[in-house]
């Protein structure tokens, strides 16, 4: 009796890792066996034991590296990418439901009844924002409404771009319902423009077949830098290239 309990214990730790594992590479995008070695705090040994098993259930796949410019001496290292099963694995919506009440709403409403439920939709991440920001008040617009779409499961993060930030979602929980209803992702970038109160552009949609939902959210002062001739901050993102990385973050199977 006790080695069957210490087997399930371990399996229910091999799951709990593989899962982060997942998450790890659906927040930071094709990563390589070392970086989240280093991002979960765990051996390599351990990170390429789950990715074994990912790749095996048809959840994770691999290729080499892209290098960008020149490239050293020996074989690219070898990135790992969530297929669309293992992107599956985080989807909350019951997709086809879903898809056949919003028809049903549309042939009694017509698309703007869409838009009202997109709406309200939301106003969860209105509140969480407006819950944030009363518990951050140091915090930017842009921090508190990070931390309200990550606790309401888009997985959210920031990255410099050339004349402001990109908001980037490496999760959407109805990416599938969006592509049926764009109406989603033209209220939720309406949404994100009036917490801001600046006008963003979206960049790149999972509901459009790329890996990261990325929002270009401008900053007034680097515009005025810009224009004055001001350098490019070191590091900085520009807007096309931010749809490089959501393209990259997709994991191609090419």
């Amino acid at each position: 009796m006790k080695s069957v309990v210490e087997f399930d214990q371990s399996a229910v730790v091999d799951a709990s890792t593989r899962r982060r594992v997942a998450a790890a590479i659906l927040r930071s995008g094709p990563s390589t066996a070392a970086a989240l070695a280093k991002r979960l705090n765990l051996t390599p040994a351990a990170i390429r034991r789950q990715l074994a098993t990912l790749i095996e259930r048809g959840l994770v796949g691999s290729r080499d590296e892209r290098v960008y410019g020149s490239r050293g001496r020996g074989r690219p290292a070898k990135v790992f990418f969530l297929t669309d099963a293992g992107r599956a694995e985080f989807y909350q919506a019951y997709d086809e439901l879903a898809i056949d009440a919003l028809n049903a709403l549309a042939a009694v409403g017509g698309r703007e009844a869409i838009a009202r439920l997109a709406e309200q939709r939301f106003s969860a991440v209105e509140r969480e924002f407006e819950r944030q920001s009363a518990e951050h008040p140091g915090w930017s617009k842009l921090q508190s409404l990070t931390a309200a779409l990550d606790a309401e499961g888009y997985v959210a993060s920031v990255v410099p771009a050339r004349l402001g930030s990109q908001l980037c979602q490496h999760h959407c929980p109805i990416a599938h319902v969006a592509e049926h209803y764009p109406e989603l992702c033209e209220v939720e970038t309406r949404g994100v423009s009036r917490l801001l109160g600046t006008n963003v552009q979206r960049l790149a949609t999972i509901a459009h077949g790329d890996g990261v939902c990325t929002t270009h959210v401008p900053d007034p002062q680097r515009m005025t830098e810009q224009s004055s001739g001001a350098p490019r901050p070191a590091g900085a993102l520009r807007p096309r290239d931010a749809i490089r990385t959501a393209v990259n973050a997709k994991g191609s199977q090419q």
